[in-house]
């Protein structure tokens, strides 16, 4: 998943660049609200976590435009400011939730993951797929009590992420935007998504059938899950 950082803190903004890639999240950092103003106006992102104390934007500011561009983000604000006011009116403007600094980067995490599940209409975060068992926190999928270790981390975020849209169609340029930080050009071979689908189900297979996962012709993929 894309997020992007606006932090004028440069040691701030990199200890969350580092700890949020090595949890499998794409970064982008910006350390003003002018190349923040220039990034959102042109890409979409997953996550927009921002500081409401930068030198040259007024944060607040930087949200309401931020929520034009990326209505379907998920906003966290992080801030050093003791008012209650800012924070209540960050709420209000559609901010997901806020995290006052210092805070911990595992209560971020955490609160992102409980992001994650709310927005996507998630009870928690193991997933039941026909014989198949899906644990989005351990990174897993079990069949019968074993892990199968053949599933390789972008082979799990493509799962993840169709998981997340359940019963919907995900493009392959959706997948890769969202999974490789980049859009396939018209004119790029189509194999590049589809050779990781059919190693998917080629290893699945090896242990059950795998119907949950459908080609959708011409589209690109999705996870039927029933509700």
């Amino acid at each position: 998943m894309n997020v992007l950082i606006i932090e004028d803190e440069k040691a701030l903004a990199r200890e969350l660049e580092i700890f949020l890639s090595n949890n499998n999240y794409i970064c982008e950092v910006c350390f003003d609200g002018t190349s923040a103003s220039e990034k959102v106006a042109v890409n979409l992102y997953d996550f927009i976590l921002i500081d409401l104390g930068l030198p040259d934007y007024e944060g607040l500011d930087l949200l309401k435009e931020a929520k034009i561009s990326n209505p379907e983000a998920a906003y966290i604000i992080l801030t050093a400011r003791a008012e209650i006011n800012d924070r209540i009116k960050g709420l209000d403007m559609g901010a997901d939730d806020y995290l006052a600094k210092p805070f911990s980067l595992l209560e971020l995490q955490s609160r992102m993951q409980a992001i994650t599940r709310r927005k996507f209409g998630l009870k928690n975060n193991i997933i039941e797929l026909g014989d198949f068992l899906v644990n989005l926190t351990d990174r897993v999928i079990v069949h019968n009590g074993d892990e199968i270790s053949s599933i390789t981390k972008k082979e799990f975020d493509l799962i993840a992420y169709l998981i997340l849209h359940k019963n919907r169609t995900v493009t392959r340029n959706q997948l890769s935007e969202h999974i490789w930080g980049s859009i396939i050009n018209d004119d790029y071979d189509s194999n590049y998504i589809d050779a990781h689908i059919k190693n998917i189900r080629k290893k699945l297979n090896a242990h059950a059938s795998p119907d949950w996962l459908e080609t959708v012709r011409g589209l690109g993929y999705k996870i039927k899950i029933s509700t």
